[in-house]
């Protein structure tokens, strides 16, 4: 689907540090060893209890620190055209941070940020040679382990929605009234939700995506987040559908979300 989460990549300085989190809260698997890449950082997979990549881990290096990167998630978009996606976009105010580049045997991508500063990439992926209709199962909504809800953390809701609108064809449609800060705007790509533009930030929080990830036990999760170096931001509430989110950051700093039920047989 144009426009749909494809891959989320977390930028951390040290990544055995947090894996203890990752495994707790989501039964993740951060291995001890990554690639070495071209800038001197490493790159990890992150493997999910089914066997599944449930995304990567990018060594946040003191070079990077220092260009001003911090702790925190990052999500791909999928496009069909990189460059023309980026040149629409720079078109729409964007800032490009990193040109379009192709990387063997994973795709196109460039990595770029809306007119208010969040960051994410658009990435035209290369599928498995032995599997060409291959389709990214990262996001994957009522299965733990999964990505199930992408939010955008932002201070202008509508010239925000126009930009992704605008971009990527969203339908922003339905809307749910926050108070004097506007709207909470649900998006939807090819017709599938995939989250919301929110106008009620956090003081805590960058403008960013913030994804949430789904677990079988909200309760349980928020236990282990807690056990395990994490920091507790938000009380544990009922979104509309039923479930329950609580959002927290992680031993290094990097926000994050999570979605699931009370109770691991509800």
């Amino acid at each position: 689907m144009a426009g749909a989460p494809i891959w989320y990549e977390l930028m951390t300085p040290d990544p055995g540090a947090v894996a203890a989190f990752y495994r707790a809260t989501l039964g993740w698997e951060i291995p001890a060893e990554g690639h070495d890449m071209p800038n001197g950082s490493q790159y990890r997979e992150i493997r999910r209890g089914d066997g599944g990549n449930a995304g990567g881990v990018l060594t946040l290096t003191p070079q990077m620190a220092g260009g001003g990167s911090r702790p925190g998630w990052m999500v791909y978009f999928d496009v069909d055209d990189v460059d023309a996606v980026v040149a629409k976009a720079q078109g729409l105010g964007a800032t490009v941070h990193m040109p379009p580049m192709t990387m063997d045997g994973i795709g196109r991508m460039a990595m770029i940020s809306d007119p208010h500063g969040a960051p994410f990439y658009l990435m035209k992926p290369t599928p498995p040679p032995d599997r060409p209709d291959a389709q990214s199962d990262v996001f994957q909504p009522n299965t733990p382990g999964h990505s199930w809800w992408n939010e955008l953390q932002t201070s202008d809701e509508p010239a925000s929605t126009a930009f992704y609108t605008g971009l990527f064809g969203w339908d922003a449609g339905n809307a749910m009234p926050m108070g004097d800060k506007g709207d909470y705007r649900f998006v939807e790509a090819d017709g599938k939700a995939i989250g919301a533009i929110n106008p009620w930030m956090s003081d805590w929080l960058p403008v960013s995506w913030l994804p949430y990830f789904g677990v079988a036990d909200i309760d349980a999760a928020r236990t282990a987040a807690e056990s395990n170096g994490g920091t507790i931001r938000s009380k544990t509430h009922q979104v509309p559908g039923g479930d329950f989110i609580f959002t927290a950051s992680d031993p290094a700093g990097a926000p994050i979300g999570f979605v699931g039920p009370k109770g691991a047989a509800q």
